[in-house]
């Protein structure tokens, strides 16, 4: 029994050790095979067979996904084409696969070199500053490095000169808007104020007209004002008692009367001094009338 379970442990091991073998020979195969790839993407690049490159890269990371240079040199072969995208991706990706300083060091460098193409000076600035960590004594880098920080200075001061000619263009627009919206209520009040200077002309003029129109309701054929019917009937009546009375035939007229009475009292009057004057001589005098 315990030989029984002895050969069978032995025989699990063995197949055990088998497969770890035959996978260390695949990867080793595949490693094999992705480095072919990159060498022949190499020397198609040296002839600037790009294209061709480029599909060599992209065999040797289909054989071994974590080949450093396979991703360093696909992502270089697409900055040398302008495709500037696709190779910071590939770049960043043998960056997170590299596993020795210097091979960081080169990916970070070429990074930083995109972001520069791209006028991203502050993020390049971060990728060369990672590059000099792997590799301090790269002199290369560190001139790169310090045109990265010139160049983010610069748009530093830009993106402030722009900010504050954005708040100008604001506060321009801003007194622009309040100039024209006074301007605006300037001009209605303008409008109001004709409207109401119209209005009060046409008022006026109307009062005239309706005056000018009583004035010549007022005024005869001739152009003369005409009296008011009843005040003119008052008035023939007034000019009525102010002429004499007319005689009627046959009677005597008022003035006619007055000369008599007056006549008749003349006549008395001196019939009274004659007999007052008769009186005084004793002498009987006879009166008698003349009517």
């Amino acid at each position: 029994m315990k030989k029984l379970l002895f050969y069978i442990f032995a025989l699990i091991s063995i197949s055990g050790f088998s497969q770890e073998k035959n996978q260390e020979k695949q990867e080793l195969m595949a490693l094999k095979k992705a480095n072919n790839f990159v060498y022949e993407g190499n020397e198609k690049a040296v002839n600037n067979d790009f294209v061709s490159a480029e599909m060599a890269y992209r065999k040797a990371l289909s054989q071994q996904a974590t080949s450093v240079a396979g991703a360093y040199n696909l992502g270089t072969s697409y900055y040398q084409e302008g495709s500037y995208n696709e190779a910071l991706y590939r770049l960043q990706q043998a960056t997170k696969n590299a596993t020795s300083k210097e091979e960081k060091h080169k990916a970070f460098h070429n990074i930083g070199n995109i972001l520069m193409k791209e006028n991203k000076c502050q993020e390049a600035v971060d990728a060369y500053k990672n590059a000099l960590r792997n590799n301090p004594s790269d002199n290369e880098t560190r001139y790169n490095l310090a045109l990265a920080k010139k160049c983010a200075e610069d748009q530093k001061d830009e993106q402030q000169d722009d900010n504050k000619d954005d708040q100008n263009k604001d506060q321009n627009q801003d007194q622009n808007q309040d100039q024209n919206q006074d301007q605006n209520q300037d001009e209605q009040k303008d409008d109001q104020d004709k409207q109401d200077e119209g209005e009060n002309k046409d008022d006026n003029q109307d009062q005239g007209d309706q005056d000018k129109k009583d004035g010549d309701d007022q005024k005869d054929d001739q152009g003369k004002p005409k009296e008011d019917k009843k005040d003119q009937g008052k008035g023939d009546d007034q000019k009525k008692d102010q002429q004499p009375p007319q005689p009627q035939p046959g009677q005597l007229s008022p003035q006619q009367v007055k000369n008599l009475l007056e006549a008749m009292n003349n006549q008395e009057q001196k019939v009274q001094e004659k007999i007052n004057a008769e009186k005084q001589k004793g002498v009987k005098v006879q009166t008698e009338k003349d009517w």
